[in-house]
C-alpha cells in the first residue's frame, strides 16, 4: 500500500506535515542533511517513492505508518545512522543487510572493489580471500562482477559471518563464496594454503585509540568497536595481515588493504617487509589515499614466486 489519497482532514497526517515536523526536529538536534534523512525515512515508512513526497505533500499517511516514521525519526535523533534504521546499505551495485556485528559499508571502501576489478578482470576463475568480511560487501561485490570467480570471507564475529551468508543468498552468490568464523587465518585449510588465492583484500580495524574519541556518534556508538580500532596505533592488524597475506597469495598474486588517512607509508613498509613489491596507492573520491596494494614476487617457504 501507498499513502492514502483521501481528502485531507484537519487532523490528518500528510506527507508534507510529517516531513516538516521531522526536518525541524532533526535540524534542532544538529543533524546534517536533515531533509534528506527525513525523506529517506518517510519514503520507507510510507512505502512510497521519495519523489512523491515533494510532488504530493498533501497525501494523507495512515496512522500506523506515521507512527513507524516517528519511531524512525526518534532513533535518528539518538544519532543512529539512517542505514542502521533501515537495516541495509547500498554499496557498489547491491544493497547489503546490516547487523550490529558488522561495519556500515561506506562509499570510500568501493575503492578496493574498483582496484580489484582492474587487476582481475582478465583472470580466468580468480579466487579472492577477504579478511574481516563483515557484511561481505567487498567479497560479494568483487566476485559478483567477475566471470567464474570464487571467494572466501572470514571474520572473528559469528554474527558478521551469519550476516555475510545471508547477503550472499540474497545476491544469488552463495554458490561462489563461502564464509567462516576465523581468528585471522585459523580457518584456512591446508589445501587452500597450498593452492593460494589470486587476491587478498581487507578493511581491518585501523582507527587509533585516540581518534576513536573524535568520531561522529553515528560511527562511534553504532559500528562494532572491534571492527573500528585496535585500541592502539591503528597498525596492529596490518602487522599481522601483511605476513599472513604473503603466505596465502598465489605466485604473482595481489593484496589490497583499506587504510586510514596518513597510514599509507607505514602500511607500505609492512608489506615490503613481508616480501611484497610494486606498492601502489589508490585515492578515494575525496582525494585521500584509501588503499595500499602490492604484488607478491619473491620466494616463500616451499615454493618460488616470480
Amino acid at each position: 500500500m501507498t499513502a492514502d489519497n483521501a481528502s485531507t482532514k484537519d487532523n490528518a497526517l500528510t506527507l508534507g506535515a510529517l516531513m516538516e515536523e521531522a526536518v525541524s526536529a532533526l535540524r534542532d538536534a544538529g543533524i546534517e542533511n536533515a531533509r534528506m534523512d527525513a525523506r529517506i525515512l518517510l519514503s520507507n515508512a510510507a512505502e512510497i517513492d521519495g519523489s512523491r513526497i515533494t510532488a504530493w505533500p498533501e497525501d494523507v499517511v495512515t496512522n500506523d505508518r506515521a507512527a513507524k516514521f516517528r519511531d524512525m525519526v526518534a532513533r535518528r535523533l539518538k544519532r543512529e545512522p539512517v542505514s542502521r534504521i533501515l537495516g541495509q546499505r547500498d554499496f557498489w551495485r547491491h544493497s547489503f543487510k546490516l547487523s550490529p556485528e558488522t561495519l556500515d559499508p561506506r562509499p570510500d571502501s568501493e575503492t578496493i572493489v574498483e582496484l580489484a576489478l582492474d587487476w582481475l578482470e582478465d583472470e580466468d576463475a580468480p579466487t579472492v580471500l577477504d579478511f574481516g568480511t563483515g557484511t561481505g560487501c567487498l567479497l560479494l561485490s568483487i566476485v559478483g562482477d567477475l566471470q567464474n570467480a570464487n571467494g572466501l570471507g572470514v571474520d572473528i564475529s559469528e554474527g558478521a559471518v551469519a550476516c555475510a551468508r545471508e547477503n550472499a543468498k540474497l545476491l544469488d552468490l552463495a554458490d561462489q563464496v563461502e564464509f567462516r568464523v576465523s581468528n585471522w587465518d585459523s580457518a584456512i585449510t591446508d589445501e587452500e594454503r597450498q593452492t593460494g588465492f589470486d587476491l587478498v583484500v581487507s578493511n581491518p580495524p585501523y582507527i587509533t585509540q585516540a581518534d576513536m574519541e573524535v568520531l561522529s556518534p553515528e560511527v562511534r556508538e553504532y559500528d562494532p568497536r572491534l571492527a573500528l580500532t585496535d585500541e592502539g596505533d591503528g597498525l596492529s592488524a596490518y602487522r599481522i595481515l601483511s605476513q599472513v597475506a604473503f603466505s596465502l597469495v598465489k605466485p604473482a598474486g595481489f593484496v589490497i588493504f583499506e587504510i586510514g588517512q596518513g597510514q599509507e607509508e607505514d602500511v607500505a613498509r609492512l608489506l615490503v617487509e613481508a616480501g611484497f613489491v610494486g606498492v601502489e596507492y589508490r585515492e578515494d573520491l575525496g582525494g585521500i589515499v584509501r588503499c595500499v596494494a602490492a604484488k607478491k614476487t619473491r620466494c616463500s617457504v616451499g615454493r618460488c614466486v616470480i
